[in-house]
């Protein structure tokens, strides 16, 4: 054979070898990240090819489709009520992706889950019908907060504490995602993402503030646990006014009058004494401060419910003065409404915390499970004396204290209120901040919940987590006891 035809036969050889090795490298190893790749048409026009499936709020969906026309997405999701569900639902946008349940569940609610195959659809590839998604959400209780939350920039959580059910979760101001669901809705994308107030942003989730005397439920159950204190209405050792440790600042109290001069825990709760509390932090010091914190919830890095919350953050490295600020729940301290709401949930559980969540079950069209999520999984966070001790002293501050505007008749009802300073020197307008727990005897209903007001547009002398804070979760209770 001539020798220039015997290499241009090797060389064509070679190329017909290294493209049969692409083909079976893109077939064998590549198929399934090309077919994932966010830039993948197919997957889009897949998703909304068909109706989605629902998410379910009490046996009723929240969530629709309708057809749409000149598009190669057939059709895009509609919502019931989008505003007042929006911080449970998220979005499923066809332009912008998709957020929180819609995001996490995609697949189940655009059929394209394996779990909703039978074995002809993987053998012929055929997309199966949707799945849908049900909520532990109380109507009522989302309504009532959405309702008393009204034009304040916040957010609530309420959750069943014996059974970490989430009964409520609304962020303020809201959106509707029916707006933003389509391909031509980039006005109105761009003005949610323009809005100084943020809408997007969950803030029953994913917005850490400081929180204030709220936190001083923590400090308390510290103090009982370490042996520091024996009961709630043992005196403490807290001089009025307190000097920081290794300092000359001064920490007085928002209630010059309020008897907090060596008080006990129970009136330090129901006055909300900074001394006592910032004095206890830092004579247990930060290591057993953040130990406690931490059983509680803190410092978790992936709290799941199944939307991932932001971590609340007790810190470390500080020094002694910077620890007794933390008492208080300022310094560092941050905690989602969630996070707070997880607090008196626990101590309204006898001391176990249940693990948070607000989904119950994920099914086929058909109805039947491919996910349950059980109630339980509780851990066991403080004694059942230390919480009963607590749950006692925070009915005083419902009764007696600081949190009266969250009585309700018939009810037993303990709380916490705080207002936590913001900005730099607190120059800028405080968070009102309430956490309460209600029980209801005679028909063993219970909730726990956390309200968070960052801005109501009131004037800074008339903030205050009893007068702001305080009815939200009154309201709330309410409606979760009488459903």
């Amino acid at each position: 054979m001539n020798k220039t035809i015997r290499r241009a036969s090797v060389f064509c050889l070679l190329l017909v070898l290294a493209l049969l090795g692409r083909a079976t490298w893109l077939q064998a190893y590549q198929a399934k990240a090309l077919a994932d790749n966010e830039h993948n048409r197919r997957n889009t026009i897949a998703q909304y090819a068909q109706p989605l499936g629902d998410i379910i709020v009490a046996g009723n969906p929240v969530t629709g489709s309708k057809g749409t026309e000149g598009s190669d997405l057939a059709y895009k999701r509609t919502y019931t009520q989008g505003e007042l569900y929006s911080a449970v639902t998220g979005y499923s946008s066809q332009a912008y992706g998709a957020t929180q349940l819609e995001g996490i569940y995609s697949h189940v609610l655009d059929g394209t889950d394996d779990r909703l195959k039978s074995p002809m659809d993987v053998v012929t590839g055929k997309q199966a019908s949707p799945g849908n998604v049900l909520t532990t959400i109380d109507p009522d209780v989302q309504k009532a907060a959405y309702e008393a939350l009204g034009d304040d920039k916040g957010a609530a959580v309420a959750i069943d504490p014996k059974t970490g059910q989430i009964l409520g979760m609304v962020s303020t101001p809201s959106y509707d995602p029916s707006t933003i669901s389509g391909t031509t809705d980039g006005d109105a994308w761009k003005k949610l993402l323009d809005d100084e107030n943020k809408p997007l942003v969950n803030r029953a989730l994913r917005q850490p503030l400081a929180p204030g005397s709220t936190f001083k439920l923590v400090v308390a159950a510290a103090a009982l646990e370490n042996g520091l204190y024996g009961s709630v209405d043992e005196r403490t050792d807290s001089p009025n006014p307190y000097t920081l440790p290794d300092t000359s600042t001064v920490l007085t109290n928002e209630n010059p009058s309020a008897p907090c001069e060596n008080a006990t825990l129970r009136t330090a709760l129901q006055y909300s004494c900074n001394n006592v509390f910032a004095k206890v932090a830092a004579d247990l010091g930060q290591d057993k401060m953040r130990a406690m914190a931490e059983k509680f919830g803190f410092n978790t890095e992936k709290l799941d419910v199944p939307v991932r919350a932001a971590q609340s953050v007790y810190p470390s490295g500080m020094d002694k003065p910077q620890t007794a600020l933390t008492g208080i729940g300022q310094f560092e301290v941050t905690a989602t409404p969630l996070q707070i709401a997880m607090v008196s949930a626990t101590l309204a559980n006898g001391g176990e915390l249940a693990a948070p969540h607000m989904v119950s079950e994920v099914t086929d069209s058909k109805g039947n499970t491919l996910e349950d999520f059980a109630d339980g999984g509780t851990k066991r966070v403080v004694s059942q004396s230390t919480a009963e001790q607590l749950r006692s002293a925070m009915v005083t501050v419902v009764e007696e204290g600081t949190g009266t505007n969250a009585r309700i008749a018939g009810a037993e009802v303990g709380g916490k209120t705080g207002t936590a300073q913001n900005g730099v020197g607190n120059s800028k307008t405080p968070y009102a901040w309430f956490t309460s727990y209600a029980k209801d005897d005679s028909s063993g209903k219970e909730v726990a919940v956390a309200v968070v007001v960052e801005d109501s547009g009131a004037a800074r002398s008339e903030v205050s987590g009893n007068g702001l804070a305080a009815p939200i979760a009154q309201k709330m209770m309410k409606a979760a006891l009488k459903g």
